[in-house]
């Protein structure tokens, strides 16, 4: 499978990019820790088979010094004994709003109520601005088939700082 297109290659795509680069500059420099955010935009960009993000931010966690336990079992995260509460809140969290369409409910009260209990109202607004921004980029690697595998961790930081 060949890419079909690369979006920053053309005025608006960069334009765009830009933007929406800015907007996950907020979420990263938000306090909900950096490891979290991973974590979920892992577990999402699974969901959606994105492999782009999948490499980027399986690569992120393990160049921030996550063990490959950990990175390996986001997938089965629920069976798994590795990730604190909180993790486990966000991770219920990512998936429920990423499968919109496969649950009548959304997200549920429950894990609301569990978001409430480790988090607190800013941390909640990047947890949920998150789970839109990585749903998005994972639609636009998906359409125009960004592949996986030729991300290196640091790549990006020029554009980030």
């Amino acid at each position: 499978m060949e890419p079909r297109f690369n979006l920053v290659d053309t005025e608006i795509g960069a334009k765009f990019a830009k933007r929406f680069g800015n907007a996950s500059l907020l979420i990263i420099q938000s306090t909900l820790p950096k490891a979290t955010q991973d974590l979920m935009m892992l577990r999402v960009s699974q969901i959606n088979g994105c492999g782009w993000c999948t490499d980027v931010h399986s690569k992120d966690l393990a160049q921030a010094g996550e063990t490959w336990v950990r990175i390996n079992l986001v997938a089965a995260w629920r069976e798994s004994t590795v990730f604190t509460e909180a993790e486990r809140a966000a991770l219920a969290l990512a998936e429920e709003g990423t499968r919109l369409a496969d649950a009548h409910h959304g997200v549920s009260d429950e894990t609301w109520a569990e978001v409430r209990k480790h988090y607190d109202d800013d941390q909640i607004a990047a947890l949920v601005a998150l789970v839109a921004q990585i749903n998005a980029a994972n639609r636009l690697g998906v359409i125009v088939r960004q592949q996986g595998g030729a991300y290196e961790p640091g790549m990006f930081d020029a554009v980030l700082n």
